[in-house]
C-alpha cells in the first residue's frame, strides 16, 4: 500500500461516471483530497495558477505533479500501489482483502508464514463505503471503515505479508496433492501450502428500469462516502435498513443534505443497531419511509433528477433527488466455488467445518481421516472466513475474528502436511 499523501487535490465533473469512480478510490483508500468542479473559482484558480488549461480531465494534483486523465489504474501505476507477487509460492494465500482477509494476513505473518493477499479492489471489502463503524471493539469514537482498512493493511505489511491490491484471481488449478496455484490479473502464477477464501460480497442489485443507466450520475450501490460531502442542500434517497444505511442517512444529514430512507419493513429496529436509529429518529433532516420501495427512476440531461417512492397500500411518492445510496447489502462472492470443488449451501454461502458434516457422514471424496476443520471448506487445506462463508455473523468484528482464527487452523494444516512430506521422505517416496 502506498504512503498517505499529504496534498492531493483532483479537478472534474462531479456526475462524470470516471471521474466518480476515482473519487471512490481515493476515499475507499483513506487518501485524503479536495475536489474541485471543473468552472468552480476554486478550481479555475488552480487551473491558472498552475498552467492546467490544456490537459485532459480529471486532473489529479500531487504536491509538485499534475497527472491528467488520472484514472484508478493512472495513479496506482504512479503511487506504485502494488507490484508483482516476489516469489513463486507461498505458506499461506489470502483471497480477499476486506477485515477477514486482512486480519488473517496479520496473524499469519506475525507467526512468520509466508503470506501474500489478493484483492480484486480497494482493501476493506464492502466495510471501506462505510463512513463510520462505531461498535468496532476497542474504539470508542469510532472509525471509518477505510481508515480501519488502511490501517489493517500497513499492519500486515509491517509483519511481512505481501498485499495485491487491484489484482484478482482469474483462474487456478490444483495439483495431485492438493496444493492451489492461483493465476492472477497480469499473468502471475502463485502456488500455496494452504489458502483462505475471504472474497466477502458483491453487492445485491436493485431491480428497477433504467437504473444500470444511471450509476455513478447520481445512483451509487454503497453509503456513497465519495458523494456525501458534496451533497450539501440536496434531496437525497437512501434504500436499506441495516447498519450501513443508517451511517450513510446520518452522514448524508451531517453534510446538510435532506435525506429519505426508504425501508421495505415495519421498522428500523430489526436489523439496525439501536444508537442508529435512535439518532434517525431524532434527526429532522431524515424522514423514514416505513413498508416501501424505490419504483422508478428519472433521469434529465443523462442524470438522475427524480425517484418514485411506492407503499405497500398501492401509494406514490414523488420526489426530487439528487442521488440516490442502495444499501441493500450483498450476496456472496462464490461464483468460483463449485467449479473449485467447493461446497456452498443454496444460497451461495460456503460451507465449512461442522455444516459438511451430515448425520455424521463426512463429504464426498474427503480424502483425510478426520473430519473438516472450523473453517475448512470441502477442499482440504483450503478455509473460509467473513461475510462469504455460512453463517458468518456480518460484522466487522466476527470477520476479524474469523481471520485469525484461520490462521491457527491453517498451522494445524501445515502441520499435517509437514508430517506428510517425512513419511514420504521416509518411505523413499
Amino acid at each position: 500500500m502506498s504512503p498517505v499523501r499529504p496534498t492531493v487535490q483532483v479537478i472534474g465533473r462531479r456526475l462524470d461516471i470516471e471521474h466518480h469512480r476515482l473519487r471512490d478510490f481515493l476515499t475507499r483508500t483513506a487518501q485524503p483530497h479536495e475536489f474541485f468542479e471543473l468552472g468552480s473559482p476554486q478550481a479555475s484558480e488552480l487551473v491558472t495558477s498552475r498552467g492546467l488549461a490544456d490537459l485532459d480531465l480529471p486532473v489529479v494534483l500531487d504536491g509538485d505533479t499534475a497527472l491528467a486523465n488520472a484514472t484508478v489504474e493512472v495513479l496506482t501505476q504512479a503511487w506504485h500501489t502494488t507490484t508483482g507477487p516476489s516469489r513463486s509460492h507461498y505458506d499461506l494465500a489470502i483471497i480477499g482483502g476486506g477485515p477477514a482477509g486482512l486480519a488473517a494476513a496479520v496473524y499469519a505473518a506475525s507467526d512468520g508464514l509466508s503470506t501474500i493477499v489478493f484483492e480484486r479492489d480497494v482493501p476493506g471489502g464492502q466495510a471501506s463505503h462505510t463512513s463510520m463503524i462505531e461498535n468496532f471493539f476497542g474504539f470508542p469514537e469510532g472509525i471509518g471503515g477505510a481508515e480501519l482498512a488502511r490501517l489493517a493493511g500497513r499492519q500486515a505489511e509491517g509483519f511481512g505479508a505481501e498485499l495485491q491490491l487491484m489484482r484478482g484471481v482469474v483462474g487456478g488449478r490444483t495439483d495431485p496433492d492438493g496444493q492451489p496455484t492461483f493465476v492472477l490479473e497480469g499473468g502471475f502464477e502463485v502456488s500455496a501450502d494452504v489458502a483462505l477464501a475471504a472474497p466477502g460480497m458483491d453487492w445485491r442489485r436493485l431491480e428497477v428500469e433504467g437504473i444500470e443507466e444511471l450509476l455513478g450520475l447520481g445512483v451509487y450501490y454503497g453509503a456513497g462516502r465519495s458523494e456525501a460531502t458534496q451533497c450539501g442542500g440536496d434531496d437525497v434517497i437512501v434504500i436499506g435498513a441495516g447498519n450501513s444505511a443508517g451511517q450513510a442517512v446520518l452522514n448524508l444529514a451531517s453534510a446538510g443534505a435532506r435525506v429519505v430512507l426508504v425501508v421495505r419493513g415495519d421498522r428500523l429496529g430489526k436489523s439496525m443497531s439501536a444508537y442508529l436509529v435512535e439518532r434517525i429518529e431524532a434527526d429532522p433532516r431524515i424522514e423514514v419511509r416505513l413498508r416501501t420501495r424505490v419504483s422508478a427512476l428519472d433521469a434529465e440531461e443523462g442524470h438522475l433528477a427524480a425517484v418514485t417512492i411506492a407503499g405497500e397500500a398501492g401509494e406514490v411518492e414523488h420526489h426530487r433527488a439528487n442521488a440516490l445510496f442502495i444499501c441493500i447489502g450483498g450476496e456472496p462472492h462464490s461464483g468460483w466455488a463449485e467449479p473449485a470443488g467447493v461446497a456452498t449451501d443454496p444460497r451461495g454461502y460456503i460451507l465449512t467445518g461442522p455444516d459438511l458434516v451430515r448425520g455424521g457422514r463426512r463429504p464426498t471424496d474427503w480424502p483425510l481421516d478426520r473430519d473438516p476443520l472450523a473453517l475448512e471448506t470441502s477442499v482440504p487445506g483450503f478455509f473460509a472466513a467473513g461475510d462469504v462463508r455460512h453463517g458468518s455473523t456480518k460484522r466487522v468484528a466476527g470477520a476479524v475474528g474469523e481471520g485469525a482464527m484461520a490462521v491457527m487452523l491453517a498451522h494445524r494444516r501445515l502441520e499435517e502436511l509437514a508430517e506428510a512430506r517425512t513419511a514420504r521422505a521416509r518411505d523413499g517416496g
